[in-house]
């Protein structure tokens, strides 16, 4: 007997390497999955000036990102958007989207809603940025899976709806671009209220770890499991807390762990 609905996820048109360059730009739920690449050794850059959370402002870091980057070979094989909303906010003064309030007066700022096309417009914008440096870039789109209570219920999903379109109006239009069902795994197939922190918005750290999981399933080569394997039991070695750190002994096990890690790095470089 089946007690939950898994998400058939088809498998990617392409795969993830070992420590391969990504960039991760997206919600807070970006952050969680992105720093779990960060941890596992990927060349991964996340959020580099902070959540975005509508495609707009997702826009905004690639462009700015790019501008800055010091050489074209630091260019990401694979960038994630994660959706996060289609609310923008306009500084009334100027007219423009702004990425963070800063704390400023609400009067100073119009909210409105991006509509489908225009999402896809502002996503489609960052795609070609990021294809200028690099050609092949794999985009994949997700919608975060995070509710915004502020909206009413109704008016999130109306805003995650918004999103979904737009995601599935680029996978069809654009090669290289695929959508991973983030939202749907949480919403659909983790619909258990053991599976969201304290605010019932957020998912906990065990759904992230099977969303994570998934993710892999569905992109990671088999040289990038074969990868994880052998970092798993390095990486635990170096997250060893002893009760002592300067016994002798623990300074041997962490040189070795050291030396352990030095190895797979240059194994996989």
């Amino acid at each position: 007997m089946e007690f939950r609905t898994p998400v058939t996820i088809t498998l990617a048109p392409f795969a993830i390497e070992p420590r391969e360059r990504m960039l991760f730009v997206g919600s807070c739920f970006a952050d969680n999955i992105g720093r779990r690449f960060v941890d596992d050794k990927f060349r991964a850059t996340v959020n580099p000036y902070g959540v975005m959370y509508n495609p707009a402002s997702i826009m905004h870091t690639v462009k700015r990102w790019t501008d800055e980057l010091v050489a074209t070979d630091e260019a990401p094989q694979t960038a994630v958007f994660t959706l996060g909303t289609n609310h923008v906010y306009i500084l009334n003064e100027t007219g423009e989207i702004v990425d963070n309030c800063r704390k400023r007066p609400q009067r100073l700022f119009t909210e409105r809603e991006l509509s489908v096309d225009e999402c896809a417009d502002y996503l489609r914008e960052a795609i070609a940025t990021l294809q200028k440096i690099n050609p092949s870039v794999r985009i994949i789109i997700t919608v975060s899976p995070i509710r915004y209570a502020k909206y009413g219920f109704h008016g999130s999903q109306l805003s995650k709806a918004t999103l979904l379109l737009a995601a599935d109006k680029l996978t069809k239009e654009m090669d290289n671009v695929v959508y991973f069902p983030a939202y749907e795994i949480v919403n659909d197939e983790l619909r258990d209220y053991r599976f969201y922190r304290e605010d019932m918005l957020h998912p906990t750290d065990q759904a992230v770890e099977y969303i994570w999981q998934r993710f892999g399933e569905t992109f990671f080569s088999k040289q990038t499991v074969k990868f994880l394997e052998e970092w798993r039991p390095i990486k635990a070695a170096l997250a060893h807390r002893p009760f002592n750190p300067e016994a002798e002994e623990y300074k041997k096990f962490l040189e070795k762990a050291k030396e352990g890690e030095r190895e797979l790095m240059e194994k996989y470089k």
